[in-house]
């Protein structure tokens, strides 16, 4: 990205990288999700929304609780803002399916709020939280696991999927 970005731009970028925590960020997304759907005429009928809705969350709910609890028996942070300090690779149970479960929990319990909403606009923003997630959250993360763990992290990265 940085080829074709100004100096200040990347400047810009890189000084995002792992300050705002992921789980603000969902609430960021959230409320601008609300936002959308409150303000914009692309609401859609949804049959059945808040069944599918509740079971996307519940989903998500339950995958990032499988992830912290992984971490926490592995007696790593679960700080996604200071990934160096992490003290071992957890690579067994969810994270043999995914590399990020916590992220991709937080993506399912976005999607089944976009769901409740029933607005396109809320749906559209689903992207770009993977978008930010990916640029200043889990690059970042995955460049200090590797220069931490080096080729045990680059095999691992290279046989499990970033989100799914």
């Amino acid at each position: 990205m940085g080829d074709y970005l100004s100096p200040f731009t990347t400047h810009v970028f890189n000084a995002l990288e792992l300050k705002v925590p992921p789980l603000a960020l969902v609430f960021l997304f959230s409320v601008l999700m609300w936002l959308a759907s409150a303000y914009s005429a692309f609401t859609i009928a949804l049959p059945w929304r808040s069944v599918f809705a509740l079971i996307l969350c519940a989903l998500g709910f339950a995958i990032v609780s499988v992830g912290v609890s992984a971490f926490r028996r592995a007696k790593t942070t679960v700080n996604p803002l200071t990934p160096e300090a992490t003290t071992t690779m957890v690579t067994s149970g969810i994270y043999r399916f995914t590399r990020n479960p916590m992220y991709l929990g937080f993506l399912l319990v976005l999607a089944g709020w976009a769901m409740y909403l029933s607005n396109l606009l809320a749906f559209a923003l689903l992207p770009l939280f993977v978008w930010y997630m990916n640029r200043f959250q889990i690059v970042p993360e995955e460049r200090a696991l590797c220069a931490k763990f080096s080729h045990a992290f680059t095999s691992y990265k290279c046989s499990v999927r970033r989100w799914l």
